[in-house]
């Protein structure tokens, strides 16, 4: 009994760290923040840190797949739901910008940056989870009329999934330059136009009036 009692406190204690160290990490980057940082905003020793992540590094790691996991579950409920398919994928954006606050510190730029085997990780996982998606999102609109009829699915999912990736080349886009904002609102708008029917374009009109 005492032995389950100390494995959930130790699971709470790992579930708060990530949660603190996540929310630093996307307001101030992940190359400012340091330990000493988290655990001083969570009124802990970094002793106790480090009990749960031995490096800095790991840290990073496990707080990149925390936000993941946490986006992915939110597009999951969103697809899950009785959205038209051009609603749907302007909502999933929204969604990722709330999560990632609006990348205020850039935070693909600097896991790029500073941990770019992470960063490697993280596109891989999010082509698996995203390209289902896609073809999903991409199938429903073909049925519902709002996206022609004669695309090729696999084709355009993966211009949607280059597309995208595309957003985050930070020499044709500089971060002082382009807001991720305004580069993927301009891309779903871009991509939307050149699927849509007649139908799916006043779907998209009156999303972007909104």
């Amino acid at each position: 009994m005492l032995y389950v009692s100390y494995v959930y406190i130790c699971t709470l204690m790992k579930e708060k760290i990530l949660q603190k160290a996540s929310d630093l990490f996307l307001n101030l980057g992940f190359k400012s923040v340091t330990m000493d940082d988290i655990a001083s905003e969570m009124g802990i020793s970094k002793k106790t840190i480090y009990s749960h992540f031995s490096t800095k590094l790991k840290l990073v790691q496990a707080s990149t797949f925390y936000v993941f996991d946490k986006i992915n579950s939110g597009i999951c409920d969103i697809c899950s739901g009785e959205l038209n398919p051009i609603e749907e994928i302007f909502t999933i954006k929204s969604l990722i910008m709330e999560q990632l606050k609006d990348e205020k510190s850039s935070p693909h730029y600097q896991l790029q940056k500073y941990y770019p085997k992470i960063f490697k990780l993280l596109k891989d996982k999010q082509f698996e989870s995203v390209n289902d998606c896609v073809k999903h999102n991409l199938e429903r609109g073909i049925d519902q009329g709002i996206y022609r009829k004669e695309i090729d699915l696999d084709i355009i999912t993966r211009f949607y999934l280059n597309g995208n990736a595309g957003l985050l080349n930070y020499e044709l886009f500089p971060i002082n330059r382009f807001s991720t904002s305004q580069l993927k609102e301009t891309f779903l708008e871009y991509h939307i136009r050149a699927i849509a029917t007649d139908k799916g374009l006043k779907i998209l009109l009156n999303i972007l009036k909104k």
